[in-house]
């Protein structure tokens, strides 16, 4: 069942996002009972991570390496993380997290000139209206 969020984020564009359940079922059914959320945004390489969110799940079908622009959550941070690209620690055609995510979802409107702006910003995650 897909829902969309937006990540809403002051003086910048919005980030849409796409949760599927097809591979973390649980983890995207917490996410959206939790719903709506604000998180400090953190840039590393990349890609974009809260700090410690709502959501406490343990890894739900976790991936060592995920795709451009996939959407998890990290359960040893409990972060949402927002891969637009590679880590400081990928390797070439890889893009490695810190350690295994959760995949929740897609990122839908992948302007990565938010990657300038986001560390530190405080984030609205809520559902689509």
């Amino acid at each position: 069942m897909g829902h969309v969020v937006d990540v809403l984020i002051p003086d910048s564009s919005n980030i849409t996002l796409e949760l599927d359940d097809t591979h973390s079922p649980k983890t995207v059914m917490q996410f959206v009972k939790c719903l709506p959320f604000s998180l400090t945004l953190n840039v590393w390489g990349d890609e974009i991570y809260t700090n410690e969110s709502p959501i406490n799940i343990s890894e739900d079908d976790a991936k060592s390496t995920v795709s451009l622009y996939d959407v998890a959550y990290w359960p040893t941070g409990k972060a949402i993380c927002l891969f637009f690209g590679p880590t400081p620690i990928s390797k070439k055609g890889e893009i490695i997290p810190a350690s295994p995510v959760n995949i929740i979802g897609r990122i839908i409107s992948p302007d990565k000139s938010v990657l300038k702006i986001a560390d530190g910003k405080t984030a609205t995650f809520r559902l689509h209206s």
